[in-house]
């Protein structure tokens, strides 16, 4: 099987001087699924910002089988696509259309071509009609659905989502997996909603201190570190 992601011996430090990642060793197939699990403060937003070159600590990082530099980590960014726990963090741009085509039009493409990249995505989301709608008039689940737009848009091969039900409603949490589950980009879920990663994921890898303390099949783990947040 294809390995999308993998990272040997990933150290940083804040310059607090915390310790947020001590080690860690991770993979990630293509087409695969994965929870990270753990406690706030264990590393896993730490973890997968370092996956696009949004930080930069010690140890390896292969994204597609090359490896992450400073002088490629606008490549990678464009291979993980990651989507942030609080969509107003990424929706900026007068409408809906012009920011879903953001990406694509930093990526290179002719105006015509990133439009067009923006009108299929918002179709496969589910948000076709909202073309000229203005961000900050969307409820929650709609915003996030742009956010996942905007980010499909630039066609990446692994979507990176941070704790993607805040602020939805059960309604709304129940479209995004039906959503994800159709996506076909290899995941990675930053949650701490077991449910949720029972759904969409196989596996999940437990953070600890700034460490991998588990892995295996989702309840196996749930069980072994007693994590049971909704």
């Amino acid at each position: 099987m294809t390995t999308v992601v993998e990272v040997h011996g990933l150290r940083y430090r804040y310059p607090d001087g915390t310790q947020a990642l001590d080690g860690v060793e991770f993979c990630l197939h293509a087409d695969e699924s994965v929870a990270l699990l753990g406690a706030n403060g264990s590393g896993k937003t730490t973890f997968v910002l370092h996956l696009n070159g949004l930080l930069e600590g010690e140890g390896t990082i292969e994204i597609c089988g090359k490896r992450l530099t400073r002088q490629n980590a606008a490549e990678a960014r464009a291979k993980v696509g990651l989507v942030f726990q609080d969509s107003d963090e990424q929706l900026f741009l007068p409408t809906v259309l012009e920011d879903v085509a953001f990406g694509p039009s930093n990526q290179g493409l002719s105006h015509s071509e990133a439009i067009a990249r923006a009108h299929a995505t918002l179709e496969q989301v589910g948000m076709g009609s909202a073309l000229q709608k203005a961000p900050y008039h969307l409820s929650s689940g709609e915003k996030r659905r742009v956010a996942i737009a905007g980010v499909l848009a630039m066609d990446p091969e692994i979507l990176v989502l941070d704790e993607p039900t805040t602020f939805l409603d059960p309604p709304g949490q129940r479209d995004l997996v039906k959503l994800l589950r159709a996506l076909p980009q290899a995941k990675i879920l930053v949650t701490h909603d077991v449910s949720l990663a029972r759904q969409l994921c196989t596996r999940a890898v437990f953070f600890e201190r700034g460490k991998v303390a588990g892995e295996g099949p989702v309840d196996e783990i749930a069980r072994r570190f007693n994590w049971t947040p909704a």
